[in-house]
């Protein structure tokens, strides 16, 4: 199978930390799937698109940079 062909999909978790998970397999605990799925390039792009600051959601929330 093509890398092009490869199918995935965008999950984050409570740390709003965003990765690409194959479409076909269950997503792991603690992640949740965004609905934006396509081929690996396609969901990290837009993983690069929103996901802007990468420090984690509770560390944000220590630093009053995000609403609790």
């Amino acid at each position: 199978m093509s890398s092009n062909t490869i199918q995935f999909r965008v999950v984050v978790n409570a740390e709003e930390q965003y990765s690409v998970w194959f479409l076909e397999r269950p997503i792991p605990a603690g992640w949740t799937d965004t609905g934006t799925t396509g081929t690996r390039d396609e969901c990290l792009a837009h993983i690069a698109e929103v996901w802007t600051d990468l420090t984690p959601r509770s560390v944000r929330e220590r630093h009053g940079s995000v609403p609790a």
